[in-house]
C-alpha cells in the first residue's frame, strides 16, 4: 500500500535510545523498513524507532518539499480534523468557553501546517494560535490566512501557563522525540477545564497488523507509533482525565472494493481497531 510522505533517512547522526515512554532499555525488533525500523518496548509495549536520527536531523526534513505537501493536502487534512472533532462532540463540550466560564475560548494547534483549521475556528470566535516546525508552512499561514503561527515546537514558543481552553494535535506526537514531555508542556498550557485533543495512527489497528512494515504509517518520520492503549496510559500519567476515544479508518482507499471497504470501516469505529486514534482528554479543574 502507498505509505505516508516521508523524507528518506539520509547522512543523519543515529542515537541508540531507551523506550521514550518508560525508560526501559529492554525491547526486541518489530520492523525492519528499509533505512530504520522500528523496536517495541517489553516493559510497556511502546512501538518506536530505534536507533533514530537526532531531532536536529529530524526537524530539518520539515523544509519546501515537506510545505510543498502540507500545501497540496491541506484541504483532505482539514476535512478530516473536522470529522474527527465532530466524532467527539467538539461544539457541544466546548459551548460554553469564554463568557465567564473560567475557561478560555483560545485555541492553540501544534503542527497546524498551514493554518487552514485554525483560520475555521477563529471564524468562530475562538482567540487562535499555532505551533508548527515548518518554517514554510508557518509563514503561508499568516500571510495567507492571517492567523498566528509560531515557526518551532511547542516547547521553543514559550506559551503562558493556562492560557488555553484547547490543544490540539493531529498527526503531530507521532514525530515528538520525548512525547512524556511534550505533554507536561500541553498540560502547563492547558487552563483547567480545558480539553487536548490528540490524533494519531494506531499501530493497534487492523491496517498496522494486515501490512506489517508496508504499512502507510510505518514511515522515517514517525518515532513513536502509539496504540489506544499506550497513548491512554500516557494521558493518564500526564494528568489529564480520559474523556473520550474513538478509531477510524478499517481499509485504506484503493486496498479493497467499496462494498467490502464501508462495512469494515463501520466496523473499526464501532469495535476500536482503526487506522487512526483520537484521545479527548481534560485537564482536572
Amino acid at each position: 500500500m502507498p505509505k505516508t510522505f516521508s523524507a528518506p533517512p539520509a547522512n543523519e547522526q543515529l542515537e541508540t535510545i531507551a523506550c521514550p515512554l518508560c525508560g526501559s532499555s529492554a525491547w526486541r525488533h518489530f520492523l525492519a523498513c528499509e533505512g530504520f525500523g522500528f523496536v517495541r518496548c517489553r516493559e510497556c509495549a511502546t512501538v518506536f524507532q530505534n536507533p533514530r536520527p537526532v531531532f536536529d536531523d529530524v526537524r530539518r526534513r520539515y523544509g519546501e518539499w515537506y510545505f510543498s505537501y502540507e500545501l497540496e493536502n491541506e484541504r483532505n487534512f482539514f476535512g478530516l480534523m473536522k470529522l474527527g472533532l465532530a466524532d467527539i462532540g467538539f461544539r457541544e463540550r466546548t459551548a460554553g468557553f469564554g463568557n465567564g466560564s473560567g475557561v478560555p475560548r483560545a485555541f492553540l494547534d501544534i503542527g497546524c501546517a498551514t493554518g487552514m483549521l485554525i483560520e475555521q475556528m477563529q471564524a468562530e470566535g475562538w482567540a487562535v494560535r499555532g505551533v508548527d516546525v515548518c518554517r514554510e508552512s508557518a509563514e503561508y499561514g499568516r500571510s495567507h490566512r492571517g492567523v498566528d503561527i509560531f515557526p518551532g515546537t511547542l516547547e521553543e514558543a514559550g506559551l503562558q501557563d493556562e492560557s488555553f481552553g484547547v490543544v490540539h494535535f493531529s498527526h503531530l506526537i507521532e514525530h515528538v522525540p520525548d512525547p512524556r514531555a511534550f505533554l507536561a508542556e500541553v498540560w502547563r498550557i492547558l487552563a483547567p477545564g480545558g480539553f487536548a485533543v490528540i490524533t494519531t495512527p494506531n499501530i493497534d489497528g487492523f491496517q498496522a497488523r494486515l501490512f506489517g512494515k508496508e504499512w502507510r504509517s510505518a514511515i522515517a518520520d514517525h518515532l513513536v507509533l502509539f496504540s489506544r492503549v499506550t497513548l491512554e496510559r500516557l494521558v493518564g500519567e500526564s494528568g489529564f482525565d480520559r474523556r473520550q476515544t474513538v478509531t477510524w479508518g478499517g481499509l485504506a482507499v484503493g486496498t479493497a472494493p467499496t462494498f467490502v471497504k464501508r462495512p469494515v470501516d463501520r466496523l473499526a469505529k464501532r469495535l476500536g481497531f482503526g487506522d487512526v486514534v483520537m484521545v479527548l482528554a481534560a485537564k482536572r479543574r
